[in-house]
């Protein structure tokens, strides 16, 4: 049962904030703000978790965190917690969050309630940018009706794509920025999409939908760009049954060459992986 909190609950509600803040800490360049935690409206889900949010409008809430114990979780918390939110703020709001890109959990959670992204915040470490390699990608649609994925694609893109059959995906070239929302769109439509990347010249990465869900993502190297949990780094390795019940590839192909590293040097080229993992998974690359 999910309620309000009163002040009875406020040492359980900080307990969930600093759990919260250990498992997924903040990017390590940013002050720590773990005590400046007061939102207006906390709801709970019995000793399980908690969702807490901010006013920042007469129709704007901001939340702050959800969050759900480990041993609670794979229940459908999340999603009550976040159910009830939306039914305390009414019809008539707008619920906004901030994620960790790194936080894959918490992203595919969002993903399911169609929060969409409104904003980037960008970071360069700076010891990185002499560093900086190149980065390439597309969406790989499984149809190879070209005309009904062009004409979804330009909805998204709001322009004209460049799109390409081939191995009976149809290949829609976008910015990097642009591919995930882009193929998670499109597999609404199709069924089947993939956003396959090779980011900075050093991280091979992959997303695949099926009907607006992910339902798998791989990074080659999961913690390049910053540390992450090791619940994440386990949950950015490859499913090769799920991989191959949606793309027909071997399984046995893909648990050989989708592989994850601490470093990018502990595998192949990126750019060369970026054409195997393309092979194995029956795309074709520009």
């Amino acid at each position: 049962m999910i309620r309000e909190a009163t002040a009875a609950d406020t040492a359980f509600v900080q307990e969930l904030w600093h759990a919260f803040n250990a498992e997924v800490p903040d990017l390590p360049w940013r002050e720590d703000d773990e005590d400046e935690f007061a939102p207006e409206l906390v709801l709970i889900a019995e000793d399980d978790g908690a969702i807490a949010l901010t006013r920042r409008g007469a129709r704007a809430w901001f939340v702050d965190v959800v969050y759900v114990r480990p041993e609670a979780r794979g229940r459908g918390v999340g999603s009550e917690l976040i159910r009830a939110a939306i039914e305390r703020v009414g019809s008539d709001a707008t619920l906004e969050l901030e994620v960790l890109e790194s936080n894959v959990g918490a992203r595919r959670l969002y993903e399911r309630f169609n929060f969409a992204t409104v904003e980037r915040t960008l970071a360069l470490q700076t010891a990185r940018a002499a560093n900086v390699g190149k980065t390439i990608g597309a969406v790989h649609v499984q149809s190879d009706d070209t005309a009904l994925v062009r004409r979804n694609a330009a909805k998204v893109l709001h322009g004209e794509p460049d799109v390409t059959l081939g191995n009976g995906w149809t290949r829609v070239e976008a910015r990097a920025d642009q591919l995930r929302n882009l193929a998670r769109e499109l597999s609404v439509t199709t069924g089947v999409a993939l956003a396959l990347s090779l980011e900075g010249g050093a991280v091979v990465r992959y997303v695949l939908f099926d009907r607006g869900a992910v339902v798998d993502e791989y990074a080659s190297v999961p913690e390049y760009f910053g540390a992450l949990p090791p619940g994440d780094v386990i949950a950015l390795g490859a499913n090769p049954t799920v991989v191959a019940r949606l793309t027909n590839a071997d399984p046995h192909r893909v648990r050989a060459v989708a592989r994850t590293a601490k470093s990018p040097s502990e595998l192949p080229p990126a750019e060369e992986l970026y054409r195997q993992i393309a092979d194995v998974l029956g795309v074709e690359v520009g």
